[in-house]
């Protein structure tokens, strides 16, 4: 597998496996229905908010209500009645007239009447209840209506949850007869007088066209159907919507001739009950409301809302609701989880670990409005699209992601420890050979820092104390090596290693590696203060910085792994920093020349280090400029002349090793951090001593030891300078008054 591709996959892995993974789950809890009752409340509530259409003029109601009951006298309205409101009807010369009651037994007075009427009446269509069900058995056509073959059903379909959202074009009876729908029946009469038929799109049964518009059969899984009764030829009920989509007169406004006589020339014209006492009331998605009770439909407006969508599609091709197959419904949930997958994923390690929040949530939770308002926009095209599925797929697989990158970030800090910082952690994440045991070559800039003298400090103090020190001067360190991005690759002691560039290679390493070290000398001011307070000694450290090309990588074996560099140029490094004496910082050419004019200079050296063939010239840093604008502060050091001498006796460090050959010389000046030695003994600049202060009577030994090391301040043969590494507290209060006596004699002199 070529490596870019690899590496695509690798950082991308939360998206391939979450992605596919969460939608496969959403996809079966979708089959087995779970979705169905909620995407049924996002079709309803879609249906409330698309605009409502104009009333439909080519469709008019004479509803039946209980006035209209109190003013005939009989509860059951008699068949003389319906003959003539019919008649009436008839006059005005609908295209057609359906009649939403039952009519299958006469009902006195009237039936003859109301028999000749349905003989003589060619638009008239009557009902019949072709399906029965739980609360209601199938109800026979009236007869004469059924030999002239003007029935149609007026079944309606009920989704679980009781409300009606589909309506049947076509049934077929329990004796294999298959009728039109009386909505549908209406709908033909009407598009017959326009010259439209139905016809057979394919050889697909389920297939056919009327007009502009294809109509195709609902199947049992379209839409959020989850294996529904798919019986009879079904389509989605596109309702027109408003308080009143149809006119609608009383039957007491027909029979009384209140209407103007061409009032329902050219329209269908449907008759039925519409008040509360007839119990014909359906519920659509229409009638649900969170601020208002639940309005009900009755049953011949349904029909009618019916034949309005048939003939909307036929003359104007007003588009009717469809959905997507399974396999293409499977691919749009996917491709949300995707991206829900991916915006949780990307910049997943930006602004580091610490950042998995539910402020990860927020991208995903937008896309979430673009899928609703997507599907929204499609809906109001008369297409049906998932909408549940896929945001639950959106909010899953950034739940999931989020999780996943909360357990890491846990894993991570366990695994690597406290003081790497969140980039560097994701760094190692993001590379897929992270893990694995071995090296790269790399060039980066190594710094390291040490207390100056802590080793004798240490030997004085508790071991509880000296835990307490380290602790509070490394925790200060750390926080700004960690804020200036260096990996802490080790702490030895009182030591620290820290790596700029490894594992993150940046432009600026070298640069943000002084800038580090002069943070830290400044950070020097505060942990002293707090070493006083606490009583315990004064620290000083000395920093290094060498630039060069090392392995980095991860360093062990399986059960035991270490992140760091080895190489010549680590060591170099470690030389440096030994040459610095208390707030220096020394740093090599290689680091010079990668920094550039930014970093002040207050001097430069040439040293010879220990396993370095030639001399090499180190640099001391006073500060750097842009963007980080630190600078040190400088402070004139003063020596004074002793009225006395101070006789000692000194040993050179060798390395770590104390030299067995002794000399003798004295302190004739002294300032705040070192001392002028006079010795007939020269010693090299740069090199560490150990003395003791002997005693003025017996030349016998009479101080602990102190550490110092030569300095390069020029004087003459017989003399060299000092600065101190490590005074004991009893030998530093010895000088100290010293000194300060030293200054009053000058003064007063």
């Amino acid at each position: 597998m070529p490596r870019p591709l690899k590496q695509l996959l690798w950082e991308w892995r939360g998206v391939w496996i979450t992605a596919p993974a969460v939608t496969g789950v959403v996809i079966l809890l979708r089959l087995t229905g779970f979705f169905q009752s909620w995407e049924w409340a996002a079709y309803d509530q879609y249906m409330r908010l698309r605009p409502y259409e104009e009333p439909d003029q080519r469709i008019a109601i004479v509803g039946i209500d209980e006035a209209d009951v109190n003013e005939i006298g009989q509860a059951i309205i008699p068949d003389g009645t319906y003959a003539q409101l019919i008649e009436k009807l008839k006059t005005s010369e609908p295209r057609a007239i359906g009649l939403d009651v039952y009519r299958n037994v006469p009902v006195e007075p009237g039936n003859r009447e109301l028999l000749q009427v349905f003989q003589s009446t060619p638009n008239l269509v009557g009902i019949q209840k072709v399906v029965g069900d739980s609360s209601r058995e199938a109800v026979a056509p009236p007869p004469v209506l059924k030999e002239k073959g003007q029935v149609g059903a007026n079944d309606i379909i009920f989704d679980s949850d009781s409300k009606v959202r589909r309506g049947l074009l076509q049934v077929e009876s329990s004796n294999g007869e298959t009728l039109p729908s009386f909505g549908l029946y209406l709908a033909l009469l009407y598009l017959d007088a326009e010259g439209i038929a139905p016809k057979p799109f394919t050889d697909n049964p389920f297939i056919w066209q009327l007009g502009k518009t294809m109509f195709t059969r609902w199947q049992a899984n379209d839409g959020s159907y989850v294996r529904t009764d798919d019986q009879g030829y079904q389509v989605m009920l596109k309702y027109r919507g408003g308080e009143k989509p149809f006119e609608t007169v009383s039957m007491q406004d027909v029979l009384k001739d209140r209407l103007p006589k061409d009032w329902g020339r050219d329209r269908i014209i449907l008759i039925g009950f519409v008040g509360e006492s007839f119990q014909d009331f359906i519920f659509t998605p229409d009638s649900s409301s969170l601020f208002a009770l639940p309005k009900r439909m009755a049953g011949v407006e349904f029909h009618a809302n019916l034949t309005s969508q048939v003939i909307s599609a036929a003359l104007e091709g007003r588009p009717l609701i469809k959905s997507w197959s399974e396999p293409v419904e499977g691919l749009w949930i996917l491709l949300w989880s995707a991206v829900g997958a991916v915006l949780s994923w990307q910049g997943r390690y930006k602004r580091g670990i610490r950042q998995i929040s539910l402020g990860r949530m927020i991208k995903p939770i937008l896309a979430g409005g673009i899928l609703v308002g997507s599907t929204f926009a499609a809906f109001s095209l008369g297409w049906w699209i998932p909408v549940i599925p896929p945001f639950v797929a959106i909010s899953g697989a950034a739940i999931a992601i989020t999780s996943y990158l909360a357990y890491n970030a846990g894993k991570i800090r366990e695994t690597f420890g406290r003081y790497l910082t969140d980039e560097v952690v994701a760094n190692l994440l993001e590379n897929p050979n992270g893990a694995k045991i071995g090296g790269e070559r790399r060039k980066i800039t190594i710094l390291t820092s040490d207390l100056r003298g802590f080793t004798a400090t240490s030997e004085r103090l508790p071991p509880e104390e000296v835990v307490k020190v380290l602790n509070l001067y490394l925790g200060h360190m750390a926080d700004i090596i960690t804020q200036y991005q260096g990996t802490i690759d080790e702490f030895m002691g009182d030591g620290i290693l820290v790596l700029f560039g490894a594992p993150t290679l940046r432009d600026d390493d070298a640069q943000r590696a002084i800038a580090c070290a002069v943070a830290m000398q400044l950070a020097m001011v505060s942990v002293n203060q707090e070493m006083k307070r606490l009583d315990l000694p004064f620290l000083k450290m000395g920093i290094g910085i060498n630039t060069g090309e090392v392995v980095v990588g991860n360093l062990g074996s399986t059960t035991r792994t270490k992140y760091g560099v080895v190489g010549s140029q680590v060591n170099l490094a470690y030389r440096i920093e030994s040459y610095t004496t208390e707030g220096q910082i020394f740093i090599s050419e290689s680091t010079l020349d990668a920094v550039g004019q930014t970093v002040k200079i207050e001097g430069e050296k040439q040293v010879q280090p220990k396993g370095i063939k030639e001399p090499i010239t180190i640099y001391e840093v006073g500060g750097i400029g842009e963007p980080f604008n630190l600078i040190l502060p400088k402070e004139e050091e003063v020596f004074v002349e002793l009225a006395a001498e101070i006789s000692i006796h000194y040993s050179v460090l060798e390395d770590k090793h104390i030299s067995n050959t002794r000399f003798e010389g004295s302190l004739t000046k002294l300032s705040t951090k070192g001392a002028e030695v006079r010795s007939p003994h020269s010693v090299a600049p740069l090199s560490n001593i150990k003395l003791n202060l002997l005693s003025s009577n017996n030349q016998s030994q009479f101080s602990e030891d102190i550490y110092a090391k030569v300095s390069e301040k020029p004087t003459s043969n017989e003399s060299f300078y000092i600065q101190f590494t490590s005074l004991p507290p009893t030998v530093e209060s010895i000088l100290e008054n010293l000194y300060q006596s030293s200054q009053v004699d000058i003064s007063l002199g």
